[in-house]
């Protein structure tokens, strides 16, 4: 059930203990996405070391999404999981992982980086060079598809975990108010704080739910 981005991408006997916890607990999200939603979705493990990597990330090749776990050698890795309670370990890799099917849906949708009808982007400050410019809407334009990506999140865990919820809401806030740059790529307290009740991403299915709240937050 694993597919690679390269012919040396380990097999599935050859997963550490790590690599195969971090798949049992994201393996619902992974199920849903390829047997309820038909998202064509593939698995790739890095066999390589990967030091400070992000443990868990989307890459999109030839119109198929990759969600790739890079656990080895990086010990960012198990100190999530060590950071979390027993209980919410589980879930919290779902909501990860539901996360990454927010980019996954929106690439393709072709949807990347663009706006919903009726929004237009801000404009970078005045006196920036032209590089500093474009790396300023980058900038902004990742930190939409988190914001995105964390609604998705919120919104699996709002209906399959919705006892849960309030933990898993706060520790995603803890998580992103972490050495935060405000404004900056992976800024989406404002999203958050719109999802403070599981009630805000309840009533719709998954993608649509975060979208009408993601739609309601943007400032640009």
């Amino acid at each position: 059930m694993i597919a690679c981005l390269s012919p040396t991408c380990a097999p599935a006997a050859d997963l550490t203990a790590l690599e195969s916890r971090w798949l049992q607990g994201l393996w619902p999200v992974v199920s849903h996405a390829r047997e309820v939603l038909a998202l064509p979705l593939d698995i790739v493990v890095q066999p390589q070391d990967a030091p400070g990597a992000a443990p868990l990330a989307l890459g999109f090749v030839d119109g198929r999404c990759k969600l790739v776990l890079s656990l080895r050698g990086n010990p960012l890795a198990q100190r999530q999981l060590d950071a979390l309670d027993a209980d919410l370990a589980n879930p919290a890799l779902e909501l990860m992982a539901a996360h990454e099917l927010g980019h996954c849906r929106r690439y393709l949708d072709g949807a990347w980086h663009g706006m919903p009808a009726g929004f237009v982007a801000a404009q970078p400050p005045a006196g920036l060079s032209p590089e500093l410019q474009q790396a300023w809407l980058d900038m902004r334009s990742t930190r939409r598809e988190e914001g995105y990506g964390d609604l998705v999140g919120l919104a699996w865990a709002s209906t399959r975990h919705t006892t849960l919820y309030a933990r898993l809401h706060a520790w995603l806030v803890t998580e992103r108010s972490a050495e935060l740059l405000p404004g900056s790529h992976h800024d989406t307290l404002s999203w958050l704080a719109l999802a403070r009740s599981p009630d805000a991403l309840q009533g719709q299915p998954l993608f649509e739910a975060a979208s009408q709240l993601w739609a309601s937050g943007l400032k640009d």
